[in-house]
């Protein structure tokens, strides 16, 4: 077999050994269960798992062809599923929302509706592939009914293999956890991050001591945080990050924070914030008081007071300090 997919995933060198070696035996599990932090390569993995498996059985020069459609997600025996919106009438992925500019308040789902639909996929026998495959990402979106209607499924998947991806194992009904096989993945030290970031064409992330401090050893979670960072004002940012010079610039920064920013780039701030203040001055004090600015802002508090409280007590820890 040639063109092995798993050469993109570093790091996660238990999870392709494991993987591997179920194809490599044709032992492959009815369903497992890929847990770990997000960003950490989950998906990737998945996608490099199957990759491998439909080309296991094609000949050499077809893999390629194999592997391209299920990256462009048009091979017929792989169903990806991901948490949805219900709107107007539609379900929409997060990244469909976005394009759309839609705003929710509530996290998408895994649908009951979509469980039914893997149902009626897994129904018919693979058509080109040794076996069906379904993909669910963020498995711990899943309602009770749609976990218990997907729980039948698993106890006969049939020719397939279903693949629950989610952050951990207590995250997922224990009667579905219990009949997958587990596969772990982990943060990535250092070295590996920065590796991936580099083969990315992130290496911009490695100057932001901030950002990598936030992502915790995941590269998605490190280009996200980045990418956010984006959508900052670089002047706002500028004066934050070293704190208010007064009472009042406190406040003129706590009028602009509302204006500028809807209140998922508030949160991510307070955690930005967080990271930064605490490389800079080492004080519990700041880091706890913009942990009740975060508490305050999921409660609908009104952002602008939020701001002007918590900037004000900063600058007076900052003096106190100084």
């Amino acid at each position: 077999m040639t063109n092995n997919p798993f050469a993109q995933l570093v790091g996660q060198q238990q999870a392709i050994e494991l993987l591997t070696e179920a194809v490599r035996q044709n032992r492959v599990a009815p369903a497992y269960l890929f847990v770990g932090t997000e960003g950490v390569g989950r998906s990737l993995a998945a996608r490099c798992f199957v990759e491998l498996l439909f080309s296991s059985v094609v000949e050499t020069h077809l893999v390629a062809s194999v592997q391209n459609r299920v990256r462009q997600g048009n091979h017929p025996d792989l169903l990806w599923v991901q948490p949805t919106y219900q709107y107007q009438g539609q379900r929409l992925t997060a990244a469909e929302a976005a394009e759309k500019k839609l705003k929710r308040k509530a996290p998408p789902l895994i649908r009951l509706e979509q469980i039914r639909e893997i149902t009626q996929f897994l129904s018919r026998p693979a058509l080109e592939a040794p076996r069906n495959v379904v993909v669910l990402e963020e498995a711990q979106t899943m309602a009770e009914p749609a976990a218990n209607a997907l729980l039948k499924t698993l106890e006969e998947p049939g020719q397939a293999t279903i693949i629950l991806i989610a952050p951990a194992p207590e995250s997922v009904l224990p009667t579905l956890v219990s009949r997958c096989q587990k596969i772990p993945f982990y943060c990535l030290d250092s070295a590996a991050l920065t590796q991936v970031l580099q083969q990315t064409n992130h290496p911009e992330i490695l100057q932001h001591p901030a950002v990598l401090s936030i992502a915790a050893g995941s590269p998605g979670n490190a280009i996200a945080c980045y990418e956010q960072l984006q959508v900052i004002p670089s002047e706002l940012l500028t004066h934050l990050t070293a704190a208010p010079k007064s009472a009042r610039h406190a406040l003129e920064l706590a009028k602009k924070i509302d204006k500028d920013l809807d209140t998922e780039s508030q949160l991510w701030l307070i955690d930005y914030l967080q990271h930064s203040y605490w490389q800079k001055w080492h004080q519990p004090g700041i880091i706890n008081q913009l942990e009740q600015a975060r508490k305050a802002l999921f409660v609908y508090a009104q952002p602008r007071l939020v701001w002007e409280c918590t900037l004000l007590s900063v600058h007076q820890q900052c003096n106190v300090q100084n």
